[in-house]
């Protein structure tokens, strides 16, 4: 069985920035409980941020990555920054229409709209899709969807999802 999880980059994600009250205490829990459903080896998908992430995470769960054709994936972006005041873009009336269409083809999921994204306007809209664009034949066949977080704390868009194929 084929299984790949999403997770964001989100940077309080990381050791080196943790506290004694986690302000991202149930993204964490979310993104801990999909890569550890990921098992051991993991092959990771992200850019230099969310490589940072992922390793982390996979350090906290026990997993490394591989480059193994028989790993499962992890696949680290989010949406949009843009989605209110506060956010670290400033708000983008656009934001809410793209991470719509960016949350409905993950739940589907849709490899065709998640390879078509628009990576301009995502870079516009600070979202880091570029590792789902470049996985989303991944998504392709898959049996199961689960997605386990979806919020916009802090003004950004992030998604916690898991998919399973059978092969």
């Amino acid at each position: 069985m084929t299984r790949v999880a999403l997770v964001p980059g989100c940077l309080a994600l990381l050791p080196e920035y943790a506290s004694l009250d986690d302000p991202v205490e149930e993204l964490r829990s979310a993104c801990l409980a999909a890569v550890a459903w990921l098992n051991e080896d993991v092959r990771v998908v992200a850019g230099a941020q969310g490589a940072r992430v992922a390793s982390a995470l996979l350090a906290e769960v026990g997993a490394a990555p591989t480059s193994s054709a028989e790993a499962a994936y992890l696949i680290v972006g989010n949406g949009s920054a843009r989605r209110s005041e506060k956010a670290p873009g400033h708000l983008d009336p656009r934001a809410a229409g793209f991470d719509e269409l960016l949350a409905r083809s993950l739940a589907k999921p849709d490899a065709d709209a998640l390879g078509a994204l628009d990576r301009g306007l995502a870079a516009e809209l600070w979202a880091d899709v570029d590792p789902i664009v470049e996985s989303a034949d991944l998504l392709r066949g898959v049996d199961t969807v689960a997605i386990d977080y979806d919020a916009d704390p802090y003004g950004v868009r992030y998604w916690v999802a898991r998919w399973a194929q059978r092969a």
